[in-house]
């Protein structure tokens, strides 16, 4: 795994390089490239797929040889994540494969593991099989380099998972690093060489060590639910085609899209970060650490908290998604105590709350400034909404804004309690009470008459009559993107590309327009339209795309209040790139 950063100038041509092959998890930012998702590729919702359709909650674990160092070498802290410290700190191979000889995890307790994530809420686990330090966790007759045969435990680790994972009806999935392995020979022939014992050709390792493997974890466990690759370096079509017929006899297996060699598999990986809108016509998981790091490193501390969590765990179900959350256990076997906090807060409120999360799919909205939304299609033909509310409104009332269809009912899914509701100029307001009844969301269990149909809008502008186009909220063409971990419309290397929204004007009158914008050089030129108001404007260099600066773009008319369309388009001469965040329209006093 690599953790996600922010998009620079200085890698996008590398970036662009690496997405072009398929590599989703790389040192360079990215993601898997949008143009593979198209409209022949839609859901298609099978049994195959079904379960993990309403699953919407899962566990990844990170473990391995690498968390016997925990992100120390001789002496010294690296800042990379744990399980790519052999890498990062170039730790020779003899070196590196000491560790094994202190990696002996008597404490390591599977059913234990299970039953803390069901208490969770957590629905299928994914454990790395073999990461890209080679080792690994299951006992394989293709390499010696695994925890039977090298370490002191001298037990499968993974049988003892899926015998717990079958005791207590949870599914099991395997993380495999196909492509990247830096102790087999030959197997670090494209992802990093640095010691001659890591010679060798990478098509012997796949023939030899990768593909033995595969069949391995696919014919001795049980059930598979889902195969997680990753970083495919060097895997073309002929390279993948070597390993995609060993699913043909396990085809209720779920694949994700990192074998590499134009394979797609069946699910997009945004990793470290939710993506703005989702993959329309794509089933998503987003992966995510709970610290800064995915293999466990004794000196990351920098966790994230039950709120953020739960909250990622409601974002992500409101766009479609699912949330692979992972944990890094201890060499020892024992789960980090932090850990073990966060999912015991989650499973608190999934065990009062978890009707909104599984089985739901996306919410209608564009855009709620008070929480999110999710949606069940019921059988006599109606609707329930489940507003998850992060931003309880102080006033005891709740806009669910643009709702055309009539409400049937409403009640708080905690308590039962039912709630008014009326409708008004801008949607539906529920009354609510003054406070809260969890401060990480409180969820209302809405009921609409018929599918939901919703005016997908920016609602108002403040009081002073400004307002602020978020490119969250932006509909976009043409290849840029808004889907980062800060908001921005990035990538944007297209002259056709264009970001529009749909706002009501509440004030008509002329507004001054500015953007922060990062761009490498001049002449980067644009137009923003509304109704038949043009402003041209231009991007300022700030030298690196990542570096944003606050372009005063100008001034710009709007004739009417109501509905209107804010078109961005860039002017097709010398536009080369930019990255552009909120574009803010203040009126002119």
């Amino acid at each position: 795994m690599r953790k996600y950063t922010a998009f620079g100038s200085a890698v996008l041509t590398a970036a662009a390089l690496l997405l072009n092959s398929g590599l989703a998890d790389a040192k360079v930012p990215g993601k898997p490239s949008p143009k593979k998702i198209t409209p022949k590729h839609a859901i298609v919702e099978t049994n195959r797929m079904a379960w993990w359709s309403k699953a919407r909650f899962g566990m990844f674990i990170h473990w391995g040889v690498y968390s016997v160092p925990a992100g120390v070498y001789d002496g010294k802290k690296y800042p990379g994540l744990g399980e790519w410290l052999m890498h990062d700190a170039k730790i020779p191979v003899d070196t590196y494969q000491a560790y094994a000889k202190d990696f002996n995890p008597t404490q390591y307790d599977p059913e234990k593991w299970v039953l803390m994530a069901k208490a969770a809420g957590i629905k299928y686990i994914v454990i790395t099989t073999k990461h890209h330090d080679g080792f690994a966790m299951f006992d394989s007759k293709a390499s010696d380099w695994n925890i039977v045969q090298r370490s002191p435990y001298h037990k499968d680790v993974i049988k003892m998972l899926a015998d717990a994972c079958r005791k207590y009806g949870m599914k099991l999935g395997f993380y495999y690093s196909q492509a990247n392995d830096w102790n087999n020979a030959g197997g670090a022939a494209a992802g990093g060489h640095w010691d001659k014992k890591q010679d060798g050709s990478f098509d012997t390792y796949l023939d030899k060590v990768a593909i033995p493997q595969i069949k391995e974890i696919l014919n001795n466990y049980g059930d598979v639910a889902e195969l997680w690759w990753d970083v495919p370096t060097d895997m073309t079509k002929e390279r993948a085609a070597k390993i995609t017929p060993l699913l043909a006899a396990h085809p209720e297996i779920i694949t994700n899209n990192r074998l590499g060699g134009d394979v797609q598999g069946d699910l997009e990986t945004p990793e470290q970060y939710i993506p703005a809108t989702g993959f329309p016509g794509r089933h998503w998981e987003t992966c995510m650490t709970m610290n800064d790091t995915w293999g466990y490193k004794t000196y990351d501390d920098h966790w994230k908290s039950s709120q953020t969590l739960i909250r990622n765990l409601v974002d992500i179900a409101s766009k479609g998604g699912n949330y692979l959350l992972n944990i890094g256990p201890k060499s020892t076997g024992e789960i980090p105590q932090p850990i073990v906090d966060r999912l015991k807060d989650m499973g608190d409120w999934m065990k009062v709350n978890s009707e909104a999360i599984y089985g739901t799919t996306a919410s209608p909205f564009k855009k709620l400034g008070w929480g999110r939304c999710t949606t069940k299609e019921m059988a006599d033909g109606n609707t329930t909404l489940y507003l998850q509310v992060f931003n309880w409104p102080t006033d005891g009332q709740l806009l669910v804004p643009g709702l055309k269809n009539e409400a049937l009912s409403a009640k708080l899914l905690a308590n039962g309690s039912a709630l008014k509701f009326k409708k008004v100029a801008d949607g539906l307001s529920v009354s609510v009470p003054s406070a809260a009844l969890d401060e990480n969301a409180t969820v209302i269990k809405l009921v609409i008459k018929g599918k939901p149909d919703v005016e997908n809008v920016i609602p108002s502008a403040n009081a002073d009559g400004s307002f602020v186009l978020s490119p969250a909220d932006a509909d976009t063409k043409g290849g840029v993107q808004s889907e980062h971990d800060i908001p921005n419309l990035g990538y944007w290397t297209s002259a056709e590309a264009t970001a529009s929204w749909q706002i009501k004007i509440t004030k008509p009158g002329t507004y001054n327009v500015e953007a922060p914008i990062g761009a490498v050089g001049d002449g980067n030129k644009f137009t923003i339209k509304v109704g038949n108001q043009i402003l041209e404007a231009t991007a300022k260099a700030t030298g690196n795309d990542g570096k944003y600066v606050v372009n005063k773009l100008g001034q710009i008319k709007i004739d009417k209040a109501g509905l209107t369309t804010i078109t961005v388009t860039p002017i097709a001469e010398n536009w080369e790139h930019i990255n552009m965040r909120a574009i803010t329209f203040k009126p002119v006093q």
